[in-house]
């Protein structure tokens, strides 16, 4: 905008140019942006059961992950890791491209000083005679403003705006899943350390036992085949605890890398059995996971950008206007510059038509059209991606808490199982590989239940994931 005092040195019909280009500067000939329908269903194949204190978008990640162990990891990530520093610094570029493109729909302005001299040759002058000339010039200049007419700059804006909030949105679904990866990353490790601890435990164990047969060998108590049976115990327990030492190592690795830092000092560990990650959050109505979630408002983002290119398409089948001034003063000394009578100006608009350009325009705005019809086809994606990880992590919530008593049921029969077939192996009525078949059988079980405990709190995070939690480090509200 210009003020009074500004528009006084202007020329009339440069002031009058400029303020109509302001008053058109908000037409636009992009199509008015429709919100696609969202093609889902109105409501989730299972239903959440039971209610929680705080949907997901409102329960800060330190509240919904209380391992003060994980929140530590957590919040390294945060700080260090490169994926998420990548994101930010897109913010930052796109930021910057959408100044650049925003400063396009202002005039520039520019000072000048110059001093020029030149010499004629005698025979193209009168009397004949060679002549030096100098010229001094001082004055404002703006060079080739456009009058956005037809909204092509404005359009261009408003594209860049979109580009630059889909970016913001890229970030904060990055940050979402960082947390999900780095929170499933360390029950993976802490999954394969209890795994460890326990084929330790069963290797000391079957050590034990392959003595005792040994000795019993030896007296004759017991047969060849009974102590290859539980050598054969002791190799299975070998081969688990080196296969999961490595296991280990590589989930390790993987949280470093995430964390993006060496792990250092943290608190504690606990057991995947007392972990008390909140389970039960409402899943609310999928047509809340249109504001929910960042990566549907990127894809809409991209959709409202793709929209407005269409505007600046269109635009360029109209002419274009712009203008070009100069005011200050000009002189043949630097005595005389500010002398009366030495202002000069100049005002040179100029329009430019498309008369013949090969069908450019016309291809440019058909991939422009194009490129809209592909952003409604990848918003669409995105929302039944979200729909589809909602109902997969409740479907899973249901099935996964009987899977887990029918897992600890199975485990104490198991326990029972060994125990009975050692008393009867030792009383001579059950054989050596009922003993093998049923120490097999009961680490089987056990492990089985780590993995199932770690299953169960890794749907609890997809879920909690799928509904947009993970942006917030605390509630912004308690709630009684």
């Amino acid at each position: 905008m210009f003020n009074t005092a500004t528009t006084a040195f202007l020329p009339k019909n440069l002031t009058g140019a400029l303020l109509l280009a302001g008053v058109l500067s908000g037409c636009t000939m992009a199509p008015t942006y429709v919100r696609p329908e969202a093609p889902i269903a109105g409501s989730y194949p299972a239903a959440a059961e039971g209610k929680a204190q705080y949907d997901a978008v409102e329960l800060g990640w330190r509240e919904f992950f209380p391992d003060q162990r994980l929140q530590a990891l957590i919040a390294a990530a945060l700080e260090n890791n490169r994926d998420l520093r990548t994101a930010a610094l897109n913010i930052e570029g796109a930021r910057a491209q959408y100044g650049v493109t925003a400063a396009d729909a202002l005039p520039n302005f520019s000072g000048n000083f110059s001093r020029t001299r030149s010499r004629t040759p005698a025979d193209q002058l009168i009397p004949g005679e060679p002549a030096v000339n100098t010229a001094y010039q001082v004055g404002l200049n703006m060079t080739a403003f456009e009058l956005d007419f037809f909204g092509r700059v404005r359009s261009l804006k408003d594209a860049a705006l979109a580009t630059y909030l889909a970016t913001e949105e890229a970030r904060q679904s990055a940050q979402i899943s960082l947390i999900s990866q780095v929170a499933q990353a360390y029950l993976t490790e802490q999954s394969y350390a209890e795994q460890q601890r326990l084929a330790q435990q069963t290797l000391d164990s079957r050590l034990d036992d392959y003595k005792l047969d040994k000795m019993r060998f030896e007296v004759g108590a017991s047969s060849a085949l009974d102590l290859r049976n539980s050598e054969t115990l002791v190799q299975s327990a070998r081969v688990s605890l080196a296969t999961l030492a490595r296991q280990r190592g590589q989930a390790t690795n993987a949280l470093v890398l995430l964390v993006g830092k060496p792990l250092g000092d943290l608190p504690a560990p606990q057991a995947l059995s007392d972990e008390k990650i909140v389970s039960e959050i409402p899943a609310g109505l999928p047509s809340d996971l249109l504001n929910r979630r960042p990566d549907i408002r990127q894809a809409e983002q991209k959709l409202r950008s793709a929209n407005a290119n269409i505007g600046a398409a269109r635009a360029a089948f109209f002419p274009t206007i712009s203008l070009t001034a100069r005011i200050g003063n000009a002189s043949s000394s630097l005595g005389s510059l500010f002398a009366t009578g030495s202002r000069s100006w100049s005002f040179v608009p100029q329009l430019t038509l498309p008369i013949f350009e090969g069908g450019r325009n016309r291809a440019n705005l058909s991939l422009s059209e194009i490129r809209k019809n592909q952003a409604i086809a990848n918003y669409e994606k995105t929302i039944q991606s979200a729909f589809k990880e909602v109902a997969d992590a409740l479907v899973a919530r249901g099935t996964l808490d009987e899977q887990l008593a029918a897992q600890d049921a199975f485990l104490k029969a198991q326990e029972e199982r060994v125990k009975l077939t050692d008393l009867r192996y030792k009383n001579g009525i059950a054989s050596s590989t009922d003993r093998l078949n049923a120490q097999r059988d009961l680490l089987s079980a056990q492990q089985s239940l780590i993995q199932t405990r770690q299953l169960r709190l890794n749907n609890a995070i997809d879920l909690y994931r799928s509904l947009g939690g993970g942006l917030h480090e605390n509630t912004l509200a308690t709630k009684s």
